[in-house]
């Protein structure tokens, strides 16, 4: 056991011998005081020892049951990966083979080749080959990057300990008797600040699941049950992302009773936010760190100035090199996976200066552009003020060589109007310098880590914006247009706007399905259930040929959808596998499914598809993706709530639907971002495949219960 692990359990120790019955750990349910934390501590080490799990993922919601499994794993010195719960299904593939991991404790490790175990939480597999770690590795937490694959910063089992270490320094003068975990516990931020910092200090950690926080995916957040969740446990400290404090001040400007600290980092935060929110009596408290630094590096720390990013915490040591860039010694990776290791001062790629001992941060060093005039702006300054506006969920700006900055707006509620938007961006451009402000802006879709445009803890991911959005971002400065001041848009409706309105009629002739209204209030039978499943399997086993040869014949105009592509195959492969899995689970046959002939329109729909990627333009092939994720975001996961209330299904007979209702929301977003791409010729094709393909999908759906469906085919291509 390392030195700092054996110091937190004596802490706990003590805190069993002089306050046993203080609750150590809260989820709203049920509570673990500090009397019987050490019990429940080792009786997971005991079931840990009897699998001999060695690298283990936790991919558990917040909870007791994440806090008491880290814990058991910390005091045993194996080595821990928190698995984020927004990670696609590719991605946990990644993250399995690239760490090798042996257990898997939560939900979804069979479809990864993890197998059910005597105990029913633990799921083990056997590994050929283990990849090699970095010598002492106790943890690895992975980051979303700046690519569809995760990667794996290495830790020791001190460092992340060592942090918390100073953090609880820095608080204890605060007395917090009860920190509330706002953020995901595989978050390394919240998993130190929210669980190391109070159980050191005697304190409670309250950690409610997601949903009751107001979560909803990776990136869906209703700040009323936050505030509801923070009415109830009445915290004495939380740990925020900025977009998270913009939501809760937005909708509470005064600040709940009883907080005493509320640390905001993972981002920048804007100068205007933290102003309204500390007027407001929020005792806000910003801070710096990396997940490479095991995450908090400096801190503005209570009764002291607020200035910058704040003073190093103890741990850690920084220096600025000659250009600029924060350097940081102390408590640092021993190395990314599968790379070599690391050692001595660790470069941030983040610029910044000193006032006195405080670290005041200037940007990322490859983020700042230069504009036409020869200013240096860092976007996250102009972000900041955007997002500052109560209109404006998010935003990325660019400005490098143009006369006059861009932005991709992402407005709070998607029926906000452009008036408004144009309102917001002004006012934030008032309180900007001439070569800050926006000159010209589009609305966009959400940015969240399902559509790899934001990390896990709200950074944007601007190579993958960059990229989605090159054609606008990066044209050439129109110069007729360049004396203008004032935010301009250049289309009234997107290109994915045209395509939601073109295909209108056709998507509500499908939603109409009688089939689709009776699924939705749980009055479909098995047997059509069946079929469903049954015609399912038909198509999705087909998607991933029909996406490898839309690949193959894209135009060298086109060829920048290759890279979605390859994405959407890697999330889409074996999902006809997953069907079969629901056909046994609900009592059905999947061999008999597998070599049935295909209903008429199931088997028409594919062969029209095919017949647009061979023979027409192939970019047609992503109507067929906006039906299916389309009607997939819009009934999927209500329908399989239904579903099981009504026909009494375990969870395993509605995992198609289920994931699908889920994934697709962040796929859809994605998908909107590719198509804002595409005009001309290309988006008529889209538009032309989708009409066809909402008429023959419908036409499934309704012959799944037409005694003749041949006949219902022809009036729906009528």
């Amino acid at each position: 056991m390392s030195r700092c692990a054996e110091a937190l359990l004596a802490r706990l120790v003590r805190h069993a011998e002089e306050r046993p019955d203080t609750p150590a750990l809260d989820d709203g349910h049920r509570r673990i005081a500090y009397g019987e934390l050490l019990g429940e501590i080792e009786g997971r080490r005991a079931r840990l020892a009897a699998r001999d799990a060695r690298r283990v993922a936790l991919p558990l919601d917040n909870g007791l049951d994440w806090a008491l499994w880290h814990l058991a794993l910390l005091a045993d010195g194996r080595v821990d990966v928190p698995v984020p719960g927004f990670f696609s299904e590719a991605q946990r593939h990644h993250l399995v083979t690239a760490a090798g991991l042996d257990a898997w404790i939560g939900p979804g490790g069979s479809a990864l080749g993890f197998a059910a175990t005597l105990d029913p939480a633990i799921a083990c597999r056997e590994v050929a080959f283990l990849p090699t770690l970095h010598a002492g590795t106790g943890m690895i937490t992975f980051t979303s990057g700046t690519s569809g694959s995760p990667k794996g910063v290495c830790l020791d089992r001190d460092a992340p300990l060592r942090v918390a270490e100073s953090l609880a320094e820095a608080v204890t003068p605060l007395r917090l008797g009860r920190h509330l975990a706002m953020l995901p516990l595989a978050t390394l931020l919240e998993n130190i600040g929210g669980l190391y910092v109070p159980l050191m200090l005697g304190a409670t950690a309250s950690l409610p699941g997601a949903a009751e926080l107001g979560w909803t995916g990776g990136s869906g957040f209703d700040p009323r049950r936050a505030l509801s969740a923070i009415e109830a446990f009445r915290p004495h400290s939380l740990i925020l992302v900025p977009q998270l404090l913009q939501a809760l001040v937005d909708l509470s400007p005064q600040a709940p009773a009883g907080l005493r600290f509320v640390a905001v980092g993972g981002a920048r935060v804007a100068g205007s936010l933290l102003d309204r929110a500390r007027d407001g009596g929020w005792p806000v408290f910003e801070g710096y760190g990396l997940s490479e630094c095991a995450s908090v590096v400096c801190l503005n720390r209570p009764g002291e100035p607020a200035l910058g990013v704040g003073r190093p915490l103890p741990h850690a040591r920084v220096r600025l090199a000659a250009d600029g860039e924060v350097q940081v010694q102390g408590a640092t990776m021993l190395g990314y996976l599968g790379e070599p290791p690391v050692d001595g001062w660790h470069a941030s790629g983040d610029l910044g200066h000193w006032e006195g001992e405080h670290l005041v941060l200037d940007g990322r060093r490859r983020d700042i552009f230069i504009t036409a005039y020869g200013r240096n702006v860092d976007p996250q300054w102009v972000e900041g003020e955007l997002c500052a506006r109560p209109a404006i969920a998010q935003a990325l700006v660019h400005g490098e060589a143009l006369p006059h900055n861009r932005a991709l707006i992402v407005p709070a509620t998607p029926d906000l109007d452009d008036r408004t938007l144009a309102a917001a961006i002004d006012a934030a451009n008032a309180g900007l310098p001439d070569y800050a402000r926006i000159g010209e802006w589009r609305r966009c879709a959400p940015f969240t880590p399902d559509n790899h445009q934001l990390t896990a803890n709200g950074r944007l991911r601007r190579d993958t914006l960059h990229e989605t959005y090159r054609d606008w971002l990066h044209a050439p400065a129109d110069r007729a247009q360049d004396a203008a001041t004032v935010p301009r848009r250049r289309h009234a409706m997107t290109p994915y706007q045209h395509l939601q309105a073109a295909t209108r009629a056709e998507r509500d002739w499908l939603l109409a399905a009688p089939l689709l209204t009776r699924a939705l209030s749980g009055e479909v039978s098995r047997e059509e259930y069946l079929t469903f499943l049954g015609q399912a399997y038909h198509h999705v086993r087909f998607t991933v040929p029909l996406m490898m040869a839309c690949g193959a014949r894209l135009p060298d105009r086109l060829g920048w959808l290759r890279s979605a592509l390859v994405e959407y195959i890697e999330e889409e492969h074996g999902h006809e596998l997953w069907i079969l899995d629901d056909i046994r689970a609900t009592g059905g046959d999947p061999e008999a499914a597998a070599t049935a002939e295909p209903a008429p329109a199931t088997r028409l729909m594919v062969s029209h598809v095919r017949d647009v990627i061979d023979h027409g333009n192939p970019v047609g092939f992503f109507g067929m993706v906006q039906v299916l994720e389309g009607t997939s975001t819009a009934i999927a996961t209500q329908a399989a709530e239904g579903l099981q209330e009504s026909l009494g299904l375990p969870d395993d007979a509605v995992r198609y639907l289920t994931s699908h209702g889920s994934l697709d929301i962040g796929h859809l977003a994605f998908f909107e971002g590719l198509v804002d791409r595409l005009d001309g010729e290309d988006l008529a094709a889209v538009i032309d495949t989708a009409k066809m393909v909402y008429r023959l999908y419908g036409a499934m759906f309704r012959g799944i219960t037409a005694r003749d469906a041949t006949r219902e085919l022809a009036d729906a291509l009528v």
